[in-house]
């Protein structure tokens, strides 16, 4: 049976739409054939250039310490030569002395002999008394070659076997790092990095993140320590960064081979507070806020609604200064100057001394203190949107949690208007406290 001509067109369409997407498919799967063959040559070629590298520098190391070994060798020969040469050189010269001596009297005696007893009595007699005035029964001591020392190097060749073990031990190459970076979140002005081990008998004792931009060629520190997460701030939105993160066995001090770098950007605008409050003075991202010593008081609020529901806002205490019962760190829906608090209506807040605030009401579950190094963050989820039929006036409603030294507390928070964004916000009455957000 033929099929109809607008049900064989039809068919027809939709066959060249499964083509293309089979051919879209397809091209991924080389791209990606192709980035993994890159990856297997770019990486066999740097593990080149660093065993050529590492293995000349130590064969150069090498070199240097037998040479320095041969001469600290030839000087102990030297020296013993010399110590042990002298009273022989000594003895020799006494020898010497004697020699000649012995032969002047043996030359002068013929001459006196040779004179008869008569005329010459007077040589033969000098002669005699001289002779009678040297030891001729007086020779001095040469060593036995038994007693002297006979110079030998002692040379283990079990060296060599010892050296070859360790050479052809020394060095491995792996295919495959023992930690890999796992999950890229961006965050406003931030990159939250998290890595795991992949290999199950590698001990870590420390991990190492380094991070670039894409378009620079040199790669720098960012963390060192024993955390398997760290947010990377001061980060450019909508540019692409390379992260790549390392390991450290138990106890030893070489890093592991690099992880297969990543690539992340945030498209979240960073969050900063509003410049030009004279109660506070700001790092130069505008990310950080320093209660000074102006007699001003207020609420120090973000630049713009930045914050978005079903975001994580964090707030990091840097530095403390004096608590106050009104101090506050929180998020509102508007700007409303001529407050000293965000203990308001519409706003949630925490104080220093822990105590939580919605619409400026205190709540009686109650977190720990603000010190040194906290970490206070909210997380804030729409529950429900629209104009409200009961009588608590509000026409939206969020779900508030807010964390700090590892407790939460988690509330309801109805505001009067529907918003899209929030403003975030400080105030502090004493000088000294200092805080990062992001």
């Amino acid at each position: 049976m033929e099929l109809e001509p607008e049900l064989l067109l039809q068919e027809a369409r939709e066959s060249v739409e499964a083509a293309q997407s089979y051919r879209r498919e397809l091209g991924q799967r080389l791209q990606g054939l192709r980035e993994a063959r890159r990856q297997i040559k770019e990486s066999a070629s740097q593990t080149r250039d660093v065993l050529k590298q590492h293995f000349n520098d130590l064969k150069g190391t090498l070199g240097k310490l037998l040479d320095e070994r041969l001469v600290t060798l030839l000087q102990e020969v030297d020296t013993i030569e010399q110590e042990t040469i002298k009273p022989l050189d000594d003895c020799q010269k006494l020898i010497e002395h004697g020699v000649n001596t012995a032969a002047d009297l043996v030359q002068e005696g013929e001459i006196a002999i040779l004179g008869g007893v008569g005329e010459q009595n007077e040589k033969l007699w000098s002669f005699t008394k001289k002779a009678s005035h040297i030891q001729l029964d007086s020779l001095p001591e040469v060593p036995l070659l038994v007693d002297v020392p006979c110079l030998s190097a002692q040379l283990d060749d079990s060296i060599l076997n010892i050296v070859k073990d360790h050479i052809f031990k020394h060095g491995t190459v792996a295919s495959r790092p023992p930690v890999q970076i796992e999950e890229l979140i961006e965050k406003p002005g931030g990159i939250i990095v998290r890595w795991c081990k992949v290999d199950d008998d590698f001990t870590a004792q420390d991990y190492r993140l380094q991070f670039r931009k894409c378009t620079s060629s040199h790669f720098e520190d960012v963390y060192v320590g024993s955390e398997t997460e760290f947010i990377v701030l001061h980060i450019d939105p909508n540019v692409d960064y390379q992260f790549r993160v390392c390991a450290r066995g138990d106890g030893r001090q070489e890093w592991s081979p690099w992880s297969v770098p990543q690539i992340g950007h945030s498209t979240l605008v960073p969050h900063e507070w509003t410049a030009g409050f004279e109660g506070y003075s700001l790092s130069s991202r505008r990310n950080i806020a320093l209660r000074n010593d102006a007699e001003s008081s207020g609420v120090l609020y973000s630049s713009a609604p930045t914050y978005f529901c079903g975001q994580t806002l964090t707030f990091r205490v840097e530095t403390v200064g004096q608590p106050d019962r009104r101090d506050s760190i929180g998020v509102c829906a508007e700007k409303q100057n001529g407050y000293d608090s965000l203990q308001r209506d519409q706003a949630v807040c925490i104080s220093t001394n822990g105590a939580v605030f919605v619409n400026g009401k205190e709540m009686t579950n109650q977190l720990p203190a603000v010190t040194s190094g906290s970490t206070v963050t909210f997380d804030i989820e729409a529950v429900t949107l629209g104009s409200s039929n009961n009588n608590e006036g509000g026409n939206i409603k969020l779900r508030v949690t807010i964390s700090s030294n590892n407790r939460e507390v988690v509330f309801d928070w109805l505001l009067d208007q529907s918003c899209g964004s929030l403003y975030f916000g400080c105030s502090f009455f004493y000088p000294g406290w200092k805080v990062l957000v992001f």
